[in-house]
């Protein structure tokens, strides 16, 4: 082995040493944190960060004169503070990238859950970091002039990348001068004044050479303020950030601002997404680390109609796993360019498996267009073995509602109506039709499984009319996950039942897609065909969520009437479920 080698295994070696040591801290200091007094929880995971990040510069950056947060109050016991500055020794021995991701991530993790759900504090591990910033590279930003802006900075993970790319392509010109340009083209947002200046000292750090060169202190870079309330100037060549997520109650002012982008309820990261656009040059890039959620769902059905009409994407990464990414939270999500003023172009669509907080592997999946109506859901192959199914279902125009069907919630919320459950049948009870009558391989069997479940439903009067189904529909789950075998699971509600009862109630984890008048394909069809590997590739395509829902549905594309006939045929042969299969296939372009 060469000496260079030697000395990579040797840095590799510690790092990982480092890297464990860390998660081990990590570990000790959040049950340390978890057994603080609530009203003083806040304060002293703020105080135990602040140590870890003074003991990191005395050891890697002893010229770097740090912003001291001007909000710390009270003190760490001993135990506390010997355990905050072994944490910021440990964290010297990694990549100043890492070690302050490490640094200034441990700040939300000790803080209460509620004050970090409030803050939406779940900051973004490097390689996700790296990955946006390489796209926003790869659509031509230019280090040398580009001026950046994190409306969301949180812990400074972006501000500090791009910090670094600006004093790289700075590379030989004075040091009072580079560090004048970057802090004149670099700016953060943040709400928190605490994270704000975990991420003003970590560039402290990371440009303390410039710093003690010029005899200059490192610019103010970051802003304490909420980002729904600034006006925006639309000066910036990227907008790049992880938003927090989750609903907010916006003022009345607030979403008469954000209007243009909201559905119902307002989601933070929907709102984000509008300031970007506000923010950004007439030809900016915007690069957002996003749930997937917003592809396919009624809530975002605005967000899309803005962002295809104002900002089209360029670029789209699927995260693979959503465990393991973000620190205690679960979240499908993805990465995504978009390109202000730009013209509705293909857009390319990667596949990130992350292996580790700092290393990607990065498959290409295809691309896709986006839809005539934008605020529809859009079609992403999620596998590159979508990109042919992708390419058939774009030439798909028909939908259920071109059957002759439409899609509602089963209406019965059971626990508003305990009092009506029977668990045996009366005179003015109805079958209680629950979700897993509903099999994973298609069967409906009348069955209430489950604790708390009646298989009866008593009828009170007329004022219960709405909750009775009269005629037979197909049944969908409505909540299902990507790891299962099958998102969409399907069955008839047989006709005999309905004959039999005069109708049934069914409640709301099931959804009901019901004739408008004489359908022109069969229920029993419809079913099989979403029951089918080919709609349930389709349906994957668009959802982001576990949740199986009506407008997703009605979005679904299906074949034509007319293709159905030779399906029906076969349904009415009693043909192998693997022929019906085998047949819808071919209608969606796919080969058996």
């Amino acid at each position: 082995m060469g000496r260079r080698a030697a000395v990579r295994k040797a840095e590799l070696t510690g790092s990982l040493c480092a890297a464990e040591s860390l998660a081990d801290i990590r570990g000790a200091a959040r049950q340390w944190a978890a057994a603080a007094e609530e009203s003083r929880a806040s304060s002293q995971a703020a105080l135990f960060a602040w140590a870890a990040m003074e003991a990191y510069a005395s050891v890697a950056a002893p010229r770097a004169q740090l912003s001291r947060p001007g909000a710390l109050s009270g003190t760490l016991d001993s135990a506390a503070s010997a355990l905050a500055r072994a944490f910021g020794c440990e964290a010297a021995r990694l990549d100043v990238f890492s070690a302050m991701h490490a640094i200034t991530s441990l700040y939300p993790s000790l803080l209460p859950a509620g004050r970090r759900s409030a803050l939406g504090a779940y900051y973004t591990p490097p390689v996700l970091a790296d990955r946006l910033v390489t796209l926003a590279e790869e659509a031509g930003l230019d280090w040398r002039t580009a001026r950046v802006l994190d409306p969301a900075s949180g812990g400074g993970t972006f501000l500090l990348r791009c910090a670094a790319k600006m004093r790289d392509a700075l590379a030989g010109i004075e040091p009072a001068l580079a560090l004048a340009q970057i802090g004149n083209r670099l700016f953060g947002l943040e709400i928190d004044p605490f994270a704000a200046a975990l991420t003003q000292s970590s560039l402290d750090i990371l440009l303390a050479d410039l710093a003690a060169a010029s005899g200059h202190r490192v610019p103010s870079l970051v802003r304490v303020c909420d980002a729904l309330d600034q006006p925006a100037e639309a000066k910036f060549d990227l907008v790049i950030t992880n938003p927090p997520y989750g609903r907010v109650a916006l003022t009345p002012s607030q979403r008469k601002e954000y209007a243009r982008s909201l559905y119902g309820h307002a989601n933070l990261y929907a709102v984000f997404t509008d300031i970007a656009i506000r923010w950004a040059n007439p030809r900016g890039l915007i690069a957002y680390l996003t749930p997937t959620s917003m592809l396919g769902g009624q809530y975002y059905a605005a967000l899309r109609a803005l962002i295809a009409k104002a900002a089209p994407p360029l670029d789209l990464d699927f995260v693979h796993a959503r465990g393991g990414v973000f620190e205690d939270v679960l979240q499908e999500t993805m990465l995504a360019l978009y390109v202000k003023g730009a013209k509705r172009l293909r857009v390319s669509v990667q596949y990130l498996r992350v292996q580790s907080e700092t290393k990607a592997e990065i498959t290409r999946n295809g691309t896709f267009g986006l839809p005539l109506d934008p605020s529809r859901p859009w079609f992403a192959p999620r596998d590159p073995k979508h990109a042919p199914l992708i390419s058939h279902i774009e030439q798909m125009p028909h939908r259920l509602s071109d059957w002759g069907y439409e899609v509602s919630t089963g209406p019965l919320v059971w626990n508003r109506h305990k009092p009506q459950l029977r668990t045996a049948r009366g005179k003015t009870s109805l079958p209680l039709v629950w979700a897993e009558s509903v099999t994973f391989d298609g069967r409906f069997e009348f069955r209430a499984a489950k604790k708390n479940h009646a298989p009866w439903f008593e009828i009170m009067g007329t004022g219960d009319e709405w909750l009775i189904a009269r005629k037979t529909c197909v049944l969908v789950q409505r909540t299902t996950a990507k790891e299962q075998s099958r998102r969409l699971i399907a069955a008839e509600l047989p006709p005999d039942i309905i004959e039999k009862h005069g109708g049934v109630v069914i409640e709301n984890h099931l959804n009901m897609i019901r004739s408008k008048s004489t359908p022109l394909v069969s229920p029993a069809c419809l079913a099989a065909v979403l029951n089918s590997r080919a709609a349930d590739e389709a349906f994957r395509c668009i959802s982001g969520s576990v949740a199986v829902s009506a407008f997703e549905l009605e979005s679904l594309p299906v074949p034509a009437p007319a293709a159905m006939r030779a399906v029906e045929r076969l349904i009415a042969r009693h043909a192998s479920s693997e022929r019906i299969d085998a047949a819808i296939g071919k209608l969606y372009g796919i080969n058996p």
